[in-house]
């Protein structure tokens, strides 16, 4: 599996955000979690559902630029 394949939008799960896998946790639940101090070890623990790529492909993913809905809306305007 290619590293950002691992990061799904599936529309009628959580809101259309970034997911991981298909599972019920978003990316910016990850992304979260690691600026609150948590290792990838302590993540892996809670999720045991996750792999350490699924980590890597978060924080591969969080580096993308993206626009939020306010900027968006700006920019048609």
């Amino acid at each position: 599996m290619e590293l950002l394949e691992r990061i799904t939008v599936e529309p009628g799960k959580c809101g259309g955000r970034p997911c991981i896998r298909g599972y019920r946790l978003r990316v910016s639940d990850v992304l979260s979690l690691i600026a609150a101090g948590a290792t990838h070890e302590e993540i892996l623990q809670d999720y045991p559902f996750l792999e350490p790529e699924d980590i890597v492909a978060v924080l591969t993913d969080g580096q993308k630029p993206s626009f939020s809905s306010h900027e968006q809306r700006t920019q048609r305007d």
